[in-house]
C-alpha cells in the first residue's frame, strides 16, 4: 500500500497510457533504471489562474525531456504532444489547481547488462500539491553551505540534459548540507567557482545588474532562470550571464536560488566549506536579509506564472476541463 502522505492531493498517476490508482504498483525490482538510474525526468508546475490551471512552460520542458531521452539513447515510444496531452491529463485526473508534475522516462524490465539492450522504454507521470521546497520560511532568505566537492564537469555529459543517475550527487550534496546545519548547497565547478545548487541555478546581483551562469560553468540552464532573465530585463535590469567566483557570491548585494520545486528563494548567508582542512567562514549576504531586487523578481514571477502579466502568458497552457 503506498500513502499519499508526503504527497498531498495526488489521486492517479499516468503510466503507459493508463491511469492508475496512486496506492497501485506493479514495478519489478530488476527494472534496469532502478540500478543504474538510467532515466530522464523533468520537474514542471502548474498554477492556478484565472482560466484555471494552467502548465508552466510546458513546450520548453518538453523539449528538454525528449533531448535527455536522446542524451541516453531512448528510442521513446511517444511524440511530444502525446506527452504534452497526457501531463495535462494528469493534472485534470487528480483535479488539482496547483501542482509539481513529474514524468519519468525509464529503461524498464529487460536485462540487467550496463547496455539495456532487452528493456523497453517506459513514460509515467505523476502530479501533487507540493509547497515550499526548502520550507515555509524560506521565503524569509536560506543559509547555504558550499560543499568540498565539485559538480560533475560539462565536458563529462551534456549539460542540457536531467539524466536521473546524475541526481545521486545532488542528494548526497543536500544531504551533507543538512547535516551540517544548513539550509542548501552549493557546487563549486573544476575550476573553483560557482556552479549550482544540487537542483537550482544560483543568481546574484551586484550594482542592480542581475548575473547567472550557463552550461560552460557545470550549471543547468534551467527554465526557470531563463525565464528570470527575461523577467529581469522587463523590469528594467541588466542581465548578465558569465563566471561567479566566490568572491562575487560573497560580495553580491543579494543573491538568490531558482528552480521548479524553490521557484525563486532568496540566499542570505554562505558558509565556504569547500576546504575540506580550511576554516570555515560564513559571509552575509548584503543585509542579511532579502534584498529589493529579490523581491520584486519573486513578485514578478508569481504575476507571470499565475496569468497576470499578459506579455508572459505565452508561457502558459491551459489545462482546462
Amino acid at each position: 500500500m503506498f500513502l499519499n502522505t508526503n504527497f498531498p492531493k495526488a489521486k492517479k498517476y499516468w503510466y503507459q497510457g493508463k491511469f492508475h490508482d496512486w496506492s497501485e504498483a506493479g514495478f519489478h525490482p530488476m527494472m534496469h533504471a532502478l540500478h543504474y538510474g538510467t532515466c530522464v525526468f523533468e520537474g514542471i508546475r502548474a498554477y492556478p489562474t484565472a482560466k484555471g490551471p494552467a502548465v508552466f512552460r510546458l513546450p520548453e520542458h518538453n523539449d528538454r525531456f525528449f533531448l535527455s531521452a536522446g542524451v541516453i539513447k531512448m528510442a521513446v515510444p511517444y511524440t511530444k504532444e502525446q506527452v504534452s496531452e497526457a501531463i495535462c491529463e494528469t493534472v485534470r485526473a487528480n483535479g488539482l489547481n496547483s501542482c509539481y508534475i513529474r514524468p519519468l522516462y525509464f529503461y524498464s524490465y529487460g536485462n540487467l547488462g550496463m547496455v539495456p539492450k532487452a528493456c523497453p522504454v517506459e513514460l509515467a507521470i505523476s502530479a501533487w500539491e507540493w509547497a515550499a521546497y526548502l520550507g515555509e520560511n524560506a521565503a524569509s532568505g536560506v543559509r547555504a553551505f558550499i560543499l568540498p566537492t565539485r559538480r560533475i564537469h560539462h565536458t563529462q555529459f551534456n549539460m542540457a540534459a536531467k539524466l536521473g543517475g546524475t541526481y545521486v550527487q545532488s542528494t548526497i550534496a543536500g544531504l551533507e548540507a543538512r547535516e551540517q546545519g544548513f539550509d542548501e548547497a552549493i557546487f563549486l565547478n573544476m575550476e573553483g567557482r560557482i556552479a549550482e545548487g544540487p537542483g537550482q541555478n544560483v543568481f546574484i546581483v551586484k550594482d542592480g545588474t542581475l548575473v547567472t551562469n550557463g552550461r560552460t560553468e557545470s550549471a543547468l540552464e534551467g527554465i526557470t532562470r531563463t525565464s528570470l532573465l527575461e523577467l529581469g530585463q522587463h523590469l528594467g535590469y541588466k542581465t548578465v550571464v558569465g563566471r561567479i567566483t566566490k568572491e562575487d557570491l560573497f560580495g553580491a548585494d543579494e543573491a538568490f536560488y531558482s528552480g521548479t520545486a524553490v521557484e525563486v528563494i532568496p540566499i542570505v548567508s554562505v558558509t565556504d566549506g569547500s576546504d575540506p582542512a580550511g576554516a570555515r567562514v560564513a559571509h552575509t549576504i548584503g543585509s542579511g536579509k532579502p534584498g529589493p531586487v529579490a523581491q520584486r523578481m519573486i513578485k514578478a514571477f508569481a504575476d507571470a506564472v499565475s496569468g497576470r502579466l499578459p506579455q508572459f502568458e505565452k508561457w502558459l497552457t491551459y489545462v482546462g476541463k
